[in-house]
């Protein structure tokens, strides 16, 4: 299907490499402008590129000034790998995501669509519920506290977990949050992806990400991502709110199986 996307204003975090990077070549030659916002400049297949910090508030405020309005699309991809020590981490994949979405509420059009780019490692959330409720009043000043309270370091790759399993919580909470506008929320969550942070996946997951490896025909690639992220943009998806959708070839369901000895 061509122009999927025709005529939408899209912002993609995240969009010079990996998955966000063939989401803007996807919702580019689908008919979109894309606005791109990422740390490293690289202005393909955007048509406007924005740099910025999602570890810094005060960028966030800039970037939410500059940016402009009537904006269709908020694809939250931008992220650092679980190798990063927990406090920047938090920062850029759960903290600076939410202060950017609800600072361009505003400026999204009626109808809008919000995906964040999740993952399989949050699949667990419904057993982090009380770190996750407690995360709703976390900012950027009171992190540590917040780390050590509720042990979510760096180590073994915790903090990323937990980044995660809050962000899919925060998209299911979310799904009428902005219903009398139009604007919908939901989640993809990727696999393994190839992509140049997935070494920081398998160095920090060792040997569980080793079995994973046994389990799955291969690793998933941006080209597998993209289109779902687009779908979720798209008009044909107005009555999908607050679902989250695994991309994982197959992983998630064979948690599921694993979990209820099916």
């Amino acid at each position: 299907m061509k122009d999927l996307v025709k005529g939408k204003r899209i912002v993609v975090t995240g969009s010079s490499s990996g998955i966000g990077l063939e989401t803007a070549r996807f919702l580019s030659e689908q008919g979109a402008e894309v606005l791109g916002v990422d740390m490293t400049k690289n202005f393909d297949y955007v048509e406007e590129f924005y740099r910025a910090d999602l570890s810094d508030p005060r960028t966030i405020d800039v970037l939410l000034d500059v940016l402009p309005n009537d904006i269709d699309g908020l694809v939250n991809n931008a992220g650092v790998p679980p190798t990063k020590d927990a406090n920047i981490l938090l920062r850029v994949n759960l903290i600076g995501l939410k202060r950017l979405t609800y600072g361009l509420i505003p400026k999204l059009a009626d109808g809008a669509s919000i995906v964040n780019v999740a993952s399989l490692a949050g699949h667990d959330w419904p057993n982090s519920v009380d770190a996750i409720k407690a995360a709703d009043d976390l900012d950027f000043g009171n992190l540590d506290a917040f780390i050590a309270r509720w042990k979510v370091s760096s180590e073994g790759g915790r903090s990323y977990f937990f980044a995660k399993e809050a962000l899919i919580a925060w998209t299911l909470r979310n799904r009428w949050t902005w219903r009398n506008r139009g604007i919908r929320m939901n989640s993809v969550s990727p696999g393994p992806v190839d992509t140049p942070i997935l070494g920081d996946f398998l160095q920090t997951l060792g040997a569980r990400a080793e079995e994973d490896r046994k389990i799955m025909d291969r690793p998933g690639t941006p080209q597998d991502i993209a289109p779902v992220i687009a779908f979720l943009l798209s008009d044909m998806t107005t009555w999908i709110r607050g679902t989250n959708i695994p991309t994982d070839g197959g992983m998630h369901s064979n948690i599921l199986c694993s979990m209820h000895g099916l």
